[in-house]
């Protein structure tokens, strides 16, 4: 059975277990790059490998681009 969730306004399944940090790489975005909002509430980057996501979880990820 695979999760159905939300990333950024777009269905997505995923794996029962995976985590913050298994779905960051899997979108191939850098984990010192990015923000991630869970359900309206910020994670800590800290967390991101120890919270697992959930069927129907809202997940907003924003990625940090460099510039001058």
């Amino acid at each position: 059975m695979q999760l159905s969730l939300s990333v950024n306004g777009e269905r997505m399944a995923q794996r029962p277990g995976s985590t913050i940090a298994a779905l960051i790489a899997e979108l191939a975005l850098d984990i010192r790059k990015v923000a991630v909002e869970r359900n309206r509430e910020i994670v800590p980057r800290s967390s991101y490998g120890a919270v697992r996501l959930e069927q129907d979880d809202e997940i907003e990820i924003v990625h940090f681009i460099g510039g001058g």
